[in-house]
């Protein structure tokens, strides 16, 4: 198992995956942490599985982040600004979910990663 999403992202990046194929499967995997917590909220391992689930997503939209903020980014300035923009909002989100849990918190999240990941697997390969 890998340490971080970061090492996980790398090393499928070196395999046959694509690069928006790879952003959008992390995504996935994100919201699926996150709809998991949801459906066990009641569980005894609820907080920590949470803390999991929303410390992944975070790793995953700091690559994201890190990657937007290049100067080299191929994006157009205003898509990365909109993205940066959006980044912010999760980041917001995740602090209060993790100060003050709830489980409606993480719906708004979970449709991010899966609207955002639904667009990177739609996007033709030379976009």
């Amino acid at each position: 198992m890998y340490n971080s999403p970061l090492q996980a992202y790398q090393t499928i990046d070196n395999s046959t995956m694509h690069g928006r194929d790879i952003e959008a499967r992390v995504l996935t995997d994100a919201a699926r942490k996150m709809k998991q917590c949801q459906q066990d909220w009641d569980s005894e391992n609820r907080s920590a599985n949470l803390d999991t689930a929303l410390r992944y997503n975070q790793k995953v939209w700091s690559v994201f982040q890190v990657e937007l903020e290049r100067d080299d980014n191929p994006l157009p300035l205003t898509v990365r600004q909109n993205l940066l923009r959006l980044i912010t909002f999760v980041d917001k989100r995740t602090f209060d979910t993790m100060a003050f849990p709830e489980r409606e918190k993480l719906t708004m999240m979970i449709q991010i990663n899966e609207n955002i990941a639904a667009g990177l697997r739609a996007q033709p390969r030379g976009a």
